[in-house]
Order: C-alpha cells, then sequence, then structure tokens
C-alpha cells in the first residue's frame, strides 16, 4: 500500500510543480541560441572574485523556454539574467564550483588565493542584458559579487563554431528535441584513439545503466544521452600519489584536495569546447580507468570511473550531486573540507537537514506516522563498524600507491588492488545487512550522521544511493528532489 501512496504523492508533487506562476517569455528576450559566459573565479577562504574571459554564441539552447527561474534556492552561488531597460528577472540558475569548494580547504583558510575557470550557459538575449553572479554569505544570504552588461551585437563576442577534426559524436539513447529534454553530454576522458571502440561500449553501458533507476526509469522519454569524445595521447588519468601522469583530453586527476579518491578536472575550457559539439543540460565525465573514483559539483560537472567495481555506484551517485544538487550523506569517510555545513544554518541541499525546527523537518510531507524526530538507529554500533574500515581501506589505498610509486611488478599491484576491491565489497554487503535489521528501515524519519558530521546533521532514511556504497535506490526524498529537477530543465 505504502508504495502506490508514495507514487501518488509523487505525482501530486510534480503536477503542483508544473503549475507553478509563469515566468519571462522566451521569445520576447532570447533566440534558440547558447550564450557561453567564460569567467575567471579567484578566491581564498576570505575572499572571492570573478573576471570575465571570453562570450561564445553558439548552439541551439538545449534548456527549458518555460522554466527559466530557478526557484529551488539550491548551490552556493546563483547566475541571474536581467533585462537591461526594465531590471526584469529574465533567467536564473543556482550551482557550485571547483573553486567554492576551494574556499572550504585548509589552504584557503591560510589565505593561499587560486583561480579557476567556469562557464555557465544562459539564452542568447535577443536585447542587452545585465549578468549577475550572487554569492551566499555566512548566513546564506545571496549577495551580487559580480555585473556585467551584455550587448548582444557585441563584436566581441565569438561567433566562429569550435571545430575539431579528432572530436567524435555518438548518440547513446534519443527521445526527441532538446527543449523537451534532459540532455546529458558524456565526455570521455582517457581513451586513445585505438580506445573509441571501448568508449562506445562504455558509453552504452552506462547509459543502460542510467534507466534502471528511479526516477530515470520513469522518465526515460524524457532523455538524450550524447557521448562526446576528444581521443587522448595517453590511457587513464592522473594518480598523483602514485607518481602518475597522463597526457589526455581534459587533464583529469585523481587527488582533488588531497583527497585520494576525489577524480576532477581544472581544465574548463577544454571540456566546454569538447562538450559544446552536442546541447546539453547536464555534463558527465566517463574516465577510462578501473581505480575507484568520481566526484559531482551541482549544476558544474560529475567524474566517474569507468571500470572500477563500483561503477555503477559513483556513476549514478555522483550524478545526484551535480544535477539535483544533492548532499553527501555519509559521514565516515575523510574529506578535506572545513566547516562545509556552518553550525547553525539549515543546509540548501533538499537531503540532509540541521533540524532546527524538529517540530518542521524540510521533508515534513513525507515522514512517516508515529516516528521520533530526531529518529533513533543503532549509531554506536554503525561507526564503530565503519571507522575500522576507513583506516584499513585508508592504508590499503596507500600501500597500492607506494607500490605504483616504486616501480612493484605489475602482478603485485594487480594483487593488492584485487583483495581491496575484495575487501571493499565485502564491507559495502556488511552496511547493508546491518541497516536492514534496523527496525526503522525503509521508515523517512531524521536519522543523525550526514553531510560529513557525525553531530548536528540528519539524513532522511537510513540508506540511500547518496549514504553507502552499492547498488541500491535513491530515498524517497532523494528520487522527489531528482523529479522536481527533471520537471524544470524540459517545456
Amino acid at each position: 500500500m505504502k508504495k502506490y501512496l508514495w507514487a501518488f504523492t509523487a505525482t501530486i508533487m510534480a503536477a503542483a510543480y508544473l503549475t507553478a506562476g509563469p515566468g519571462p517569455e522566451f521569445d520576447g528576450f532570447f533566440m534558440d541560441k547558447t550564450l557561453r559566459v567564460d569567467v575567471f573565479h579567484t578566491a581564498d577562504a576570505a575572499l572571492e572574485l570573478f573576471t570575465l574571459d571570453k562570450l561564445y554564441a553558439y548552439g541551439t539552447w538545449a534548456g527549458s523556454r518555460t522554466h527559466l527561474i530557478d526557484s529551488f534556492n539550491n548551490g552556493r552561488y546563483y547566475i541571474k539574467v536581467y533585462d537591461k531597460t526594465s531590471g526584469s528577472l529574465l533567467y536564473s540558475k543556482g550551482f557550485n564550483s571547483y573553486c567554492g569548494e576551494y574556499t572550504t580547504t585548509g589552504e584557503a583558510a591560510e589565505g593561499i588565493k587560486k583561480t579557476y575557470h567556469e562557464t555557465a550557459l544562459i539564452p542568447f538575449p535577443k536585447k542587452t542584458i545585465d549578468y549577475a553572479i550572487e554569492k551566499r554569505n555566512r548566513k546564506y544570504e545571496l549577495e551580487e559579487i559580480f555585473r556585467l552588461t551584455i550587448d548582444p551585437r557585441d563584436v566581441g563576442i565569438i561567433r566562429d563554431k569550435i571545430l575539431d577534426q579528432n572530436v567524435q559524436v555518438f548518440t547513446a539513447h534519443k527521445s526527441g528535441p532538446p527543449h523537451q529534454c534532459v540532455d546529458i553530454v558524456i565526455l570521455g576522458e582517457g581513451y586513445t584513439r585505438k580506445e573509441t571502440g571501448k568508449f562506445k561500449e562504455d558509453l552504452k553501458r552506462h547509459a543502460d545503466i542510467f534507466f534502471q533507476w528511479e526516477p530515470y526509469r520513469s522518465y526515460k522519454n524524457k532523455f538524450n544521452i550524447s557521448g562526446v569524445l576528444k581521443p587522448s595521447e595517453e590511457s587513464g588519468t592522473d594518480e598523483p600519489r602514485a607518481g602518475i601522469f597522463k597526457n589526455t583530453a581534459l587533464n583529469s586527476s585523481f587527488n582533488a584536495f588531497g583527497s585520494e579518491r576525489y577524480l576532477l578536472t581544472e581544465d574548463n575550457r577544454s571540456l566546454r569546447d569538447i562538450a559544446s559539439f552536442a546541447p546539453y543540460d547536464a555534463v558527465m565525465i566517463l574516465v577510462n580507468h578501473s581505480r575507484y573514483g568520481g566526484g559531482g559539483i551541482y549544476n558544474f560537472y560529475c567524474t566517474f570511473t569507468a571500470d572500477t567495481p563500483f561503477h555503477s555506484y559513483i556513476f549514478i551517485h555522483e550524478f545526484g550531486h551535480s544535477f539535483a544538487g544533492l548532499a553527501d550523506e555519509y559521514y565516515t569517510s575523510s574529506v578535506s573540507y572545513n566547516d562545509f555545513y556552518p553550525r547553525g544554518m539549515e543546509p540548501l541541499e533538499p537531503n540532509i537537514t540541521a533540524l532546527l525546527d524538529p517540530a518542521n523537518p524540510k521533508w515534513k510531507n513525507l515522514i512517516d506516522e508515529n516516528i521520533s524526530i530526531p529518529t533513533p538507529w543503532e549509531k554506536k554500533a554503525f561507526d564503530e563498524m565503519d571507522a575500522a574500515w576507513q583506516k584499513k581501506r585508508g592504508n590499503m589505498n596507500e600501500h597500492i600507491s607506494e607500490l605504483k610509486r616504486t616501480g612493484a611488478p605489475t602482478e603485485k599491484i594487480a594483487r593488492a588492488q584485487q583483495e581491496y576491491d575484495k575487501l571493499d565489497r565485502e564491507h559495502s554487503m556488511k552496511v547493508d545487512v546491518f541497516l536492514k535489521e534496523s527496525r526503522y528501515w525503509g521508515k523517512v524519519g531524521a536519522f543523525e550522521g550526514a553531510g560529513y558530521s557525525s553531530k548536528g546533521l540528519y539524513r532522511p532514511m537510513l540508506n540511500c544511493i547518496m549514504f553507502s556504497k552499492g547498488e541500491k535506490p535513491f530515498c524517497k526524498i532523494c528520487e522527489a528532489a531528482i523529479r522536481k529537477v527533471i520537471l524544470h530543465t524540459i517545456d
């Protein structure tokens, strides 16, 4: 019965979303083209500034023409586009960024400034606009920190078509015109020309995986998935801890912010140039590697490795970050952030809460009847079990890196990796069994432990693909949030 009640609730929520008030009239202000705004973002923990790099005009606008204003209130930053004459808001979108994550690191706290390249896509304006970027302060209030007037007739806008005879585009799934679908582009990274066939196979394999899970399965006819490949000179990706560096098309690397499994690229310009060969609402990077790794940044991009035993999990988990702005619900793994969620502030993400008002949690409409808030669970026993594994996992990863650094025989490295993969799978299954034995399994409540914090932050359900590794569904709150974003992205 609850299964059908949940389906009914999701349908009502979707209908309510679609009947929200109208936004600006697309044809009155925009052309069916894309304006790419490239900026440099410089920051440390105390200071941030943006400067313009270049403007590009190209291609069909992939996004919705009816849902132009972002009302999700998610993301550390917001893009806002205003009509220059009237000052009316024409378009907005929340996002996070590589640089935004950097501001929470120890280096940033020490005052070390770094500059990152970033891109935003907006519909091409018919008349002069003001393009603004807002940033949240410590109280999560948005404050404007950058404004630029853009005249669409400006001869400085680059209108040359980006050409590269080495780039190939493949269709993995096609449902309809870009405006009527969520358009995903999956970029191949670390695939040589000889590995083009492997990229095509990996692309299809992951497109098939994508539609195995809700809510993507229910909206399969509302997605387009394209693969874009610029062959790399070398296969794989950088592994700095192991002393391995590869010449690849997107210059991706493990060890982002010092985390051995965090896999990102700082080469945003190459990423956007290659992605421009297909219309897109979201960018994913498929990395040709067998080691566990990935990353996802809201409305920016996500990465995942193709051949790790947990590739399905990483693929779906990281897209949850980049597409719907979902938070990590785990809290026992080490991360490189300091004070990522300030105490006393309600997180923006839809799937974690500080429970500042226990009588009115953000997912109140889905909480099971007669359940305590906060919801008690077997946290102490779980923490002891998982802490032991996290320590062992870290030691094993460092051992594998040392073997690679010192030029150990390939067979020895392979055995060490196989042992790690085996124990990692066993621990993942142990976690699933442990949580399923709880009296609150399958219930929606508020379970302490989320967002990298053991205390003070809560997740909606005991388990979710945003909480633990393995092939498992999104919790009900995450699924509902993703449905809203899908409906916002299409006409």
